[in-house]
């Protein structure tokens, strides 16, 4: 929202930031205003999805990060309007939604060049054999004068998930890694003001090493941080490390990444091998494809296995375009399905999907 004021700054668009916090009354006022028509711009976290939140005149939805999103979700934005126009934004289009881009249900534009002066992130998979080399590289950055990035996946340590946390290991990294930088801490646990303290301190270069969970995933922007570590990265999806290694090299300088696995057998999946070849969001997206399937076009759930018998989204494209000029002939004759021609496809269609015919377009 910050930059949406300076960028509107003199202009009369009326702007808002719009999130869970602040008091009562004001979440009131802005609901009222909403609802009257008095706001022009919203710049929201998923606040405005409660049952109670109205727009007078919802014309255009943005949904950036649309992978931090539910399609339940999705549905219910859109649905604050009266057919408002949908713009889905991502780096790395989750399979369900590059399905859909098979599918041709989505239009697509794809920005392919990096910003300017930015390099792509290089990087590299590690077992726990090679850490010392990581953290040796780190601290050749912060010599440099550089700050660094070390991603946990948990806050606490828990008996059910014997996993490396950021709580314990920013007390370690702190006494045993760095002990001569300075190291913060940084999780979705804590007060808002204390986050931003963090922040604050790592923006002005106060913090040379920030431990952290996947709060840093979007929506962190510091030009000097160019190395991040990644614990137990086979834990993660594709998407959300293609992300956080979005944090760092975002300045003049190269972006460095270790995804440090939790045994040595990691180190050689395909799905992890994929992150070092390549930093296209799409070529990422196609892999995931591959490896979960494009999830359920009409339902909720984002990934797995298709119910398809014998086609292949993946190998079967010129079949896949073919079916879409098909399908679009069809609906531009008979937009409805009304004729006697599709009775048995308009009567197949709506037993086999039913009620889930509301999430075709949610994207």
């Amino acid at each position: 929202h910050r930059n949406v004021a300076r960028l509107l700054e003199g202009s009369q668009v009326r702007h808002v930031l719009w999130t869970g916090g602040g008091s009562r009354s004001r979440r009131a006022e802005l609901r009222l205003a909403a609802e009257q028509g008095r706001l022009d711009l919203v710049v929201a976290t998923q606040a405005v999805l409660e049952e109670d939140v109205l727009f007078a005149r919802l014309g255009l939805v943005i949904i950036d990060e649309q992978h931090r999103f539910g399609v339940r979700q999705r549905s219910v934005l859109r649905e604050k309007g009266t057919a408002p126009h949908y713009l889905i934004m991502t780096a790395t289009p989750i399979p369900r939604t590059l399905a859909m881009t098979l599918y041709g249900d989505l239009d697509i534009s794809t920005i392919d060049a990096m910003p300017p002066g930015r390099a792509a992130v290089r990087t590299r998979v590690i077992g726990p054999s090679q850490a010392e080399h990581a953290w040796r590289f780190v601290r050749s950055r912060l010599d440099a004068g550089e700050q660094a990035y070390v991603v946990y996946p948990l806050v606490e340590a828990t008996e059910a998930k014997p996993l490396k946390a950021a709580t314990e290991e920013a007390e370690r990294l702190s006494r045993e890694v760095f002990p001569d930088r300075r190291v913060a801490l940084l999780h979705g646990q804590m007060r808002p003001e204390e986050k931003d303290a963090v922040m604050r301190s790592f923006v002005a270069g106060e913090v040379d090493v920030l431990v952290a969970t996947t709060v840093i995933e979007v929506g962190i922007d510091v030009p000097n941080a160019t190395v991040m570590v990644v614990q137990h990265a086979e834990r993660y999806g594709l998407a959300q490390l293609h992300q956080l290694r979005g944090r760092v090299g975002r300045g003049g300088r190269p972006g460095y990444c270790y995804l440090m696995t939790d045994d040595e057998r990691a180190v050689r999946t395909a799905r992890l091998d994929v992150l070092t070849k390549t930093n296209d969001g799409f070529k990422i997206g196609e892999e995931d494809l591959k490896l979960r399937g494009p999830g359920e076009l009409l339902g909720t759930r984002q990934h797995g296995l298709p119910a398809l018998r014998c086609a292949d989204l993946t190998r079967d494209l010129d079949l896949l375009r073919q079916a879409q000029q098909d399908a679009a002939d069809i609906l531009r004759g008979d937009p409805v399905l009304g004729s006697p021609d599709w009775r048995a496809l308009k009567t197949a269609v709506a037993g086999r999907f039913g009620g889930r015919m509301q999430f075709l377009d949610v994207g």
